[in-house]
């Protein structure tokens, strides 16, 4: 069973409204990623929150069992993933789709390539090119969860993808998306222009 993890603990300092609740296709940038990654291997799902967490809970109307509050969302995004794995039961998951929240623009049908391309290479990670750019969702076998755990704050997961750079499956797709960081409200106007 593979878990998925949305990251949504920062401060959406640039953007000036939680990126949580920013609304896309009639739904929150959080229902979106949370409906798109749901597959018959995908067993739970967590949302980590940390900048005003309460705040958007209220507004998520989530199970509680979903939400991940990160203390230490000020250290950047490996905190939030370190959170996410340290939610999950012990032994109980094969694998993590990572899915930050400022990359909603992907669709239901590439995270089941990158599920599919999981399941048969047999590779540690597996992670979507745009025109040759990586970008997100990102799955993590879980043997890669302690070195997740243990990794340098300033480098963050990519220290592991590098760490193994041999046993990296790259997904090609078309879907922009994977690349598109939506952190402020221009580059959130000009992504979702007629949507």
């Amino acid at each position: 069973m593979l878990a998925v993890a949305i990251l949504a603990a920062g401060e959406s300092r640039r953007m000036g409204t939680p990126k949580a609740l920013l609304p896309y296709g009639g739904k929150t940038f959080v229902e979106h990623l949370l409906e798109v990654t749901r597959h018959p291997r995908v067993g739970m799902a967590r949302v980590v929150l940390g900048a005003g967490a309460q705040a958007i809970r209220e507004q998520l109307h989530l199970a509680p069992e979903m939400i991940v509050v990160n203390p230490d969302w000020p250290k950047g995004q490996l905190s939030s993933i370190q959170s996410a794995i340290r939610s999950l039961p012990a032994g109980g998951t094969e694998g993590l789709i990572l899915c930050p929240v400022d990359h909603p623009l992907v669709s239901a049908a590439l995270v089941a390539r990158l599920i599919e391309a999981y399941d048969a290479s047999g590779k540690l990670i597996i992670l979507p090119t745009y025109r040759g750019r990586r970008g997100h969702p990102v799955i993590f076998r879980a043997a890669l969860y302690p070195e997740l755990l243990a990794a340098a704050p300033e480098v963050g997961a990519r220290q592991v993808v590098w760490a193994h750079a041999a046993d990296v499956a790259e997904v090609p797709t078309e879907e922009e998306g994977v690349v598109l960081n939506l952190n402020d409200p221009e580059t959130l106007k000009r992504a979702t222009n007629g949507i």
